[in-house]
């Protein structure tokens, strides 16, 4: 759907900018599927939260899943941007452009207090291979990949499937849906 809905703008685009004319047909628009994520249980995300000994990986999943963020989000995160005295952390230009904050569990405060210590990050909370810059989505894409095969994870999960899996586990522990949005 998202491909027949690029070639039709192409379409539009060309004959009203390029060409300037009227694009004469009116094509109908392919509705998006309606699939339901895959969501993990509990016990499936603590497996694979704990099956590294590597800190920086561990600690990277579990802010993704205790504070649902996206992989994008949390590879531009800076160390002024937890705040574990209040337990929140601060996303700058999120999805949209958009700031807002979420939340930062006492396991992550613990694991990111032992992850300071031992690779004392300077701008970004998870420096890439190059100096100054952060890790890439590929990178977590590959770790989360990884931790589902040591975990024994079968489903056909991706690493946003621990942001679905967080806020499911909110909504069935009886947090109100508005203060999840």
């Amino acid at each position: 759907t998202s491909t027949l809905n690029i070639a039709i703008n192409a379409l539009k685009f060309y004959y009203g900018e390029i060409l300037k004319k009227r694009f004469a047909y009116e094509i109908k628009r392919p509705k998006k599927d309606d699939k339901l994520p895959v969501i993990l249980s509990q016990e499936e995300v603590s497996r694979i939260l704990f099956s590294f000994s590597n800190i920086k990986h561990k600690l990277i999943l579990m802010l993704i899943y205790s504070g649902g963020l996206r992989v994008s989000e949390v590879i531009k995160l800076k160390i002024e941007d937890t705040d574990t005295e209040r337990k929140l952390i601060h996303i700058r230009g999120g999805k949209g452009r958009k700031d807002r904050y979420t939340l930062l569990s006492d396991t992550a405060i613990e694991t990111l207090k032992e992850y300071t210590k031992v690779y004392v990050p300077q701008k970004w909370l998870f420096a890439g291979q190059r100096m100054g810059t952060y890790i890439t989505v590929r990178t977590v894409q590959k770790i989360f990949e990884s931790a589902c095969k040591k975990a024994g994870i079968i489903k056909e999960v991706t690493v946003h499937s621990l942001r679905h899996s967080f806020a499911t586990h909110l909504l069935e522990a009886g947090v109100d849906l508005r203060y999840i949005q």
